[in-house]
């Protein structure tokens, strides 16, 4: 094992006397290994792992060669999924057990998520190996996999809820709740991760401190909106000096939603209306908090957030990339026919490509709200020495500029 430096001989006991041993063993034609230590097989279990490969064909009697291939990808993915949850359940806890307040552990987070985001790019791309597979391959062996279904993957099910991903935005599976697909215990576990603290309201808890939205502090959201108003109307003003009357018509038209627009944002009742609707899924705060870290994002204080929102909108990109591929690679192996779990196959997984799955929307939307640079209110390094993100602001920290 001299090629891989995880099992160097480091891993072995080298006392002079085992070394001794070993020497003789291995005249007598005995696994040095064994006398040392846990050898690379034993270790990664791989007695288990590579007897797990059951072919339901053989085992009727019409070994398929291709059900070899389904199972090895299906069981890859679950591997993953049990890494991505790994590293998820990681980043909930320094949110819930409060270690998030000393920055330093942001590091973690921007590690662990970023992690998250490279085995979803690794998982899209397995996507080309399962494709090697025609539907006529697939079709050799299809019957032998009902009533099963890529629906009762437990872990992925637990990794939406965990993510964010409400219950009561899901679509119907086979006209029954999703829950309702799976055996009482594991139908019990998805009901406790839907009860547990998401990702999705850990971060809007942390965006809600965000330094530099109190009132009696910077003020970002007040001055924003001041600024944004002031310029909306300048830019009313050069409209209306437009001497053609059709384009003037135009501009204003258009002007007219772009300050809708901004109407909307500064409107916190209408705020809380999209969020019953399940058009927005941040509080107005943590929307506002959002919206500042995206607009400092130069500011070395706001660098390492940023890097989070981003990596957070990676992630759902990534999902929703998967569930298109998924999509896709179903339609081209059984068309229109329903799923061997009952579903309707193609329509149902189409079904669930949209943003009802997408659990960081609100991150997505902040483009919505691009204004001129001039427009965003100015700080003053040597005035707004802002605390950490994921503490509480200190009014003495927070000095206000009213000169914006």
């Amino acid at each position: 094992m001299s090629g891989c430096p995880y099992f160097q001989q480091k891993f072995f006991s080298t006392s002079k006397q085992q070394t001794e041993d070993e020497n003789n063993d291995s005249q007598i034609g005995v696994n040095k290994a064994s006398k040392g230590g846990i050898i690379y097989g034993d270790y990664l279990k791989l007695d288990k792992i590579l007897t797990s490969q059951v072919l339901q064909s053989e085992l009727k009697g019409n070994k398929i060669h291709d059900e070899h291939l389904f199972i090895v990808t299906h069981q890859a993915y679950e591997l993953w999924f049990k890494q991505v949850l790994w590293e998820l359940d990681s980043v909930r806890e320094i949110f819930i057990s409060g270690h998030v307040r000393d920055e330093r552990n942001m590091l973690k987070v921007n590690t662990r998520v970023h992690r998250i985001v490279m085995i979803f790019r690794l998982l899209l791309d397995q996507f080309a190996v399962l494709e090697t597979m025609t539907a006529l391959d697939f079709f050799d062996f299809r019957e032998y996999l009902s009533p099963a279904s890529g629906f009762q993957s437990l872990q992925f099910r637990l990794l939406e809820n965990k993510i964010g991903v409400p219950h009561n935005q899901r679509v119907p599976y086979d006209r029954r709740h999703y829950r309702d697909n799976f055996r009482d215990q594991e139908s019990e576990q998805l009901l406790r991760s839907e009860q547990e603290s998401t990702l999705l309201q850990l971060v809007e808890q942390w965006m809600e401190r965000t330094p530099g939205l109190e009132e009696d502090g910077f003020n970002f959201w007040g001055k924003l909106q001041t600024n944004i108003f002031k310029g909306l109307e300048a830019e009313k003003e050069k409209i209306e000096q437009k001497p053609d009357p059709e384009m003037k018509e135009e501009l204003m038209a258009e002007f007219i939603k772009h300050k809708d627009t901004f109407l909307s944002l500064f409107d916190e009742k209408r705020h809380e209306h999209l969020l019953s609707t399940g058009q927005r899924r941040l509080s107005y705060k943590a929307l506002q908090g959002a919206l500042m870290i995206y607009f400092y994002r130069e500011e070395p204080r706001f660098q390492v957030p940023f890097q989070l929102l981003t990596s957070l909108m990676d992630i759902d990109t990534l999902m929703t990339k998967w569930r298109y591929n998924h999509v896709c690679m179903v339609h081209r192996m059984i068309g229109s026919k329903a799923g061997t779990g009952g579903s309707s196959g193609y329509q149902y997984l189409r079904s669930t490509v949209s943003d009802r799955y997408k659990v960081f929307v609100d991150l997505f939307n902040l483009a919505t709200f691009l204004v001129p640079r001039d427009w965003i209110p100015k700080l003053n390094p040597n005035e707004h020495s802002f605390l950490y993100t994921a503490e509480c602001c200190d009014s003495s920290y927070c000095s206000s500029d009213d000169s914006d």
